[in-house]
């Protein structure tokens, strides 16, 4: 593997980690199954370059694209509390919705922004080569947003979220709003989403309204591989090891269809993720964030 896709790798992995980090905030703080990912992703992407392609400046653009996926994450919430429809449907409900509201945003299945100012416009006068940029400015952003998250579920209103996931009922008896800081858990978790969308848009060079296909079983994949090899001591471990997870599990993507020995090719991504994941499900003894949570659903 060279360096070149070494370093993309790392850039993907800096990336998709925000998503991982939104899965987290959902799947295991809030334990709340939620597949709108898969549209709130090409949302933000889609409403980044749109914008961009208009005039917007970039960096407006990208807090554009955090508020859509925050919205989108919003009526999935709303959808299961209001009209109390179970929540993985609520979120397939939302994700299907999307894919005609990314069209509408975009007017065409794709916006290329390779010639347009992007949030790596003002860094390109520091000298360095793209291949490099690119994730040294996904890694600033990736721990940035890491650490706020952190901070934020080690807050008051944060643990207050983390115990709404934990026992809604006792929650509720130690005067919890559930419903709220289910509605806040869903738009954070999804504007994360929202910004990995704008961020991969603006690196790439292009919104497609493909792109968010299988972005929840990367995600899995990513927060599965950083719980295994990180065991949580602590919120801010258990974040960032969201992030390392999603670098290594590019890493180790990148190297296997750069092998030509194991016969790989990209269009089998999808395939080796969804392999991945169901091994880390289906082994004996081995722990991950979902175990647990399929165990709580299906003894309600």
């Amino acid at each position: 593997m060279n360096i070149v896709a070494f370093l993309g790798a790392i850039e993907l992995g800096l990336i998709f980690g925000l998503i991982a980090l939104a899965i987290f905030l959902s799947f295991r703080v809030l334990d709340f199954p939620d597949l709108t990912v898969d549209g709130s992703f090409p949302l933000g992407a889609a409403v980044a370059a749109t914008m961009i392609v208009a005039g917007y400046d970039p960096y407006f653009a990208t807090f554009a694209a955090i508020f859509a996926g925050g919205m989108a994450g919003l009526v999935t919430a709303f959808l299961n509390l209001r009209f109390k429809i179970l929540n993985l449907l609520a979120s397939i409900l939302t994700m299907i919705a999307l894919y005609s509201i990314n069209l509408r945003i975009m007017g065409r299945p794709n916006v290329a922004i390779i010639t347009e100012p992007t949030i790596l416009t003002p860094f390109e006068d520091l000298g360095l080569r793209a291949i490099y940029l690119k994730p040294l400015v996904a890694g600033v952003i990736a721990i940035i947003v890491a650490l706020l998250v952190a901070r934020f579920l080690n807050s008051d209103y944060g643990l207050a979220m983390r115990a709404t996931g934990a026992n809604q009922k006792m929650s509720r008896a130690q005067g919890i709003n559930t419903a709220r800081t289910t509605y806040v858990g869903m738009a954070l978790s999804n504007a994360l989403v929202g910004l990995a969308g704008a961020i991969f848009a603006q690196m790439n060079g292009f919104a497609d309204i493909t792109i968010g296909t299988g972005t929840i079983v990367v995600g899995l994949a990513a927060l599965i591989a950083g719980e295994a090899l990180f065991p949580a001591r602590g919120m801010l471990m258990a974040v960032f090891a969201c992030l390392i997870g999603s670098v290594l599990y590019r890493i180790a993507i990148a190297f296997a269809l750069n092998a030509d020995s194991i016969g790989l090719q990209a269009s089998d991504l999808n395939l080796v993720t969804a392999v991945l994941v169901t091994a880390a499900l289906v082994l004996p003894g081995s722990k991950n964030p979902l175990k647990r949570l399929l165990s709580k659903g299906g003894s309600k």
